[in-house]
């Protein structure tokens, strides 16, 4: 989105394909606080960083990954940190600076969506 254009003649700045599992659907893209990534989540089981500035995929979320859809993600207000909704009924508190998963939540009767 180019913020000097008129909200009625907003146009896309990129296409790409996020995730190109056979089958897998997209489900969610949200951009980081400060802009600099998107995050996008599959029914592939994943959730991918990428970079805005060039539209490559620098992370895929996939140490100790969710076993089945991954819903939503939402970033820390300092975009350091990912947390992942699942249909495995657990949310995942990811660092982006390491991959790694800092806590894992369990437990949830159904999905976290």
């Amino acid at each position: 989105w180019d913020p000097s254009m008129s909200t009625r003649n907003l146009k896309p700045i990129t296409k790409f394909r996020a995730h190109e599992t056979p089958g897998a659907y997209l489900l969610h893209a949200k951009l980081s606080p400060d802009c600099r990534s998107l995050v996008t989540t599959s029914s592939d089981k994943s959730a991918k960083l990428w970079d805005t500035s060039t539209w490559e995929c620098n992370q895929t979320l996939e140490h100790n990954k969710h076993t089945k859809w991954v819903w939503d993600a939402v970033f820390s207000a300092d975009s350091s940190y990912l947390v992942t909704a699942s249909s495995d009924r657990s949310a995942k508190l990811w660092n982006l600076g390491t991959g790694e998963v800092v806590r894992q939540y369990t437990g949830h009767k159904y999905a976290v969506t």
